[in-house]
């Protein structure tokens, strides 16, 4: 995130407001960085792994928040690579929620329908996305800029938004 801490709006999100998910189970933050939302998440009673394809990243995160234990685990592995999502148990329907902070605006436009597919089919069913997306019309990235209504319409696609704001 660059900014040495989990953005303010997510964690007032997260604390205090009724529609942030309230059931503990196992969440993914794709694009980790640091780890500041993975140890929040930790914090509020999830069972997290926090994952970026970068090692200096992931060396970081475990600096700032400490090595694995049961409820955070660090993953250095790319989201694209399904033979590695699967070695480290993260197989179909195998998580509760995905929080998407700053994953989707790095990545190549290309790539962002692998994006939705991969999390779509790691979310068991009833999962959750929460996610916040970077949206403006400035060309070249990253950060990758969304159109609001395209993004939207993208993921209800997916089946698996049924609320977007």
């Amino acid at each position: 995130m660059g900014t040495g801490s989990t953005g303010t709006p997510l964690e007032h999100f997260l604390r205090h407001l009724p529609l942030s998910p309230r059931k503990a189970g196992k969440v993914l933050v794709p694009g980790c960085g640091r780890g500041h939302e993975a140890a929040l998440l930790t914090e509020l009673g999830y069972e997290v792994v926090g994952l970026d394809f970068s090692t200096e990243a992931i060396r970081e995160a475990r600096r700032l928040y400490g090595p694995d234990r049961p409820q955070l685990r660090w993953l250095c592995a790319d989201l694209f690579a399904p033979a590695a999502l699967i070695a480290a148990g993260l197989d179909e329907e195998s998580l509760d929620g995905v929080v998407e902070h700053t994953c989707f605006c790095a990545i190549d436009p290309a790539l962002r329908e692998a994006y939705r597919a991969t999390v779509t089919s790691l979310l068991k069913p009833g999962g959750w996305l929460l996610g916040l997306f970077l949206c403006h019309s400035r060309p070249g990235g990253p950060p990758f800029g969304s159109d609001p209504s395209a993004l939207a319409e993208a993921w209800c696609e997916t089946g698996l938004v049924e609320q977007i704001w």
